[in-house]
């Protein structure tokens, strides 16, 4: 084979393996060719003789809809680490030169985590790092998975409860649970409540589908009480607002809480657990330097810590 053929080759094989790789995280070779900046042909061609070369078939066609193979599965978990490598490939070398001068960096995570946790970080981050552009995507825990599993953000930030097989989850922090009352409230006096006080009166508590209500309900069932909510409300600067003007008590987690409230907050330990937030990856996501130097700043002993290497893919849970 000629230089110049073999060149091409290897240039085009980059070429399917990215369409492939983008492809399987969209479901969509339409959407995987709107990524590449290609024409869905042209991806679908590439696509097709890397099947040719290989002798398998790597997708179900079903209409618009594709699902990956065995083979797909044995492709995918091959070729993404080296076509996450290469693309990456700037950004660290610029890192290896010890900067980091450009970069942009996609994090996910839910409105608790934007509001209370990230802006001190972010302020931080970009401070080192002024270069760096963010893109803070504010979505559900369920989206956020979807958008890590596509490989549409770098990482989430946020707090789980139960944490898919595909999915890596690192606590980082820990808050306590809070009672919260209005300053004329006959808890207000209390510098510590039993969980029979607290079903005496109303509660205000984010959507049932949330992991909040589903901890109450816990509690109180363990304790044979049961509990009573008066208002139903979406994110806890509106349940605080709320509980201020009267409509009931609540329980949340002290990230929210800054000082500035006209409400009087009791600790709940000897009740709730603390409520953890850290870092949320796809196992086996490739990293980019401005993902780790973030992750770092979160916890400078994050790396050595779970004993990685920062030039290693980060691919097991822990404990």
């Amino acid at each position: 084979m000629e230089e110049s053929s073999r060149h091409y080759y290897k240039h085009n094989r980059l070429q399917q393996l990215r369409g492939f790789c983008y492809a399987t995280q969209t479901g969509s070779i339409s959407r995987a060719a709107e990524r590449m900046a290609l024409s869905q042909p042209s991806v679908s061609l590439q696509i097709q003789a890397l099947e040719r070369e290989l002798d398998v078939v790597l997708f179900e066609r079903r209409g618009p809809k594709i699902k990956l193979t065995p083979e797909g599965h044995v492709l995918y978990e091959l070729a993404l680490p080296l076509v996450e490598g290469l693309e990456a490939l700037p950004e660290n070398f610029a890192a290896r030169r010890g900067s980091l001068e450009s970069g942009q960096l996609d994090i996910a995570a839910g409105e608790s985590t934007l509001l209370y946790l990230l802006p001190k970080l972010i302020r931080q981050f970009s401070a080192r790092h002024p270069g760096i552009h963010f893109n803070l995507h504010n979505v559900t825990g369920r989206d956020g998975m979807n958008m890590l599993r596509a490989d549409e953000v770098d990482l989430a930030v946020g707090s789980m409860l139960d944490v898919p097989e595909d999915i890596t989850y690192w606590p980082i922090y820990a808050y306590d649970p809070m009672l919260i009352t209005p300053l004329d409230h006959p808890l207000a006096a209390r510098d510590k409540v039993t969980l029979e006080e607290i079903s005496q009166y109303g509660l205000l508590l984010p959507p049932r589908h949330l992991s909040t209500w589903r901890v109450v309900r816990m509690v109180f069932q363990q304790h044979n009480l049961e509990f009573k909510v008066t208002l139903e409300a979406g994110g806890w600067e509106v349940i605080k607002k709320y509980v201020e003007m009267g409509f009931g008590i609540s329980i949340v987690t002290s990230i929210c809480l800054t000082g500035e409230e006209r409400l009087h907050a009791i600790p709940l330990n000897d009740y709730f657990p603390q409520r953890t937030y850290g870092v949320v990856v796809r196992k086996g996501k490739f990293l980019t330097p401005a993902a780790k130097r973030f992750i770092e700043m979160m916890d400078a002993d994050f790396f050595e810590r779970m004993g990685e290497d920062e030039n290693h893919v980060l691919a097991n849970s822990v404990e």
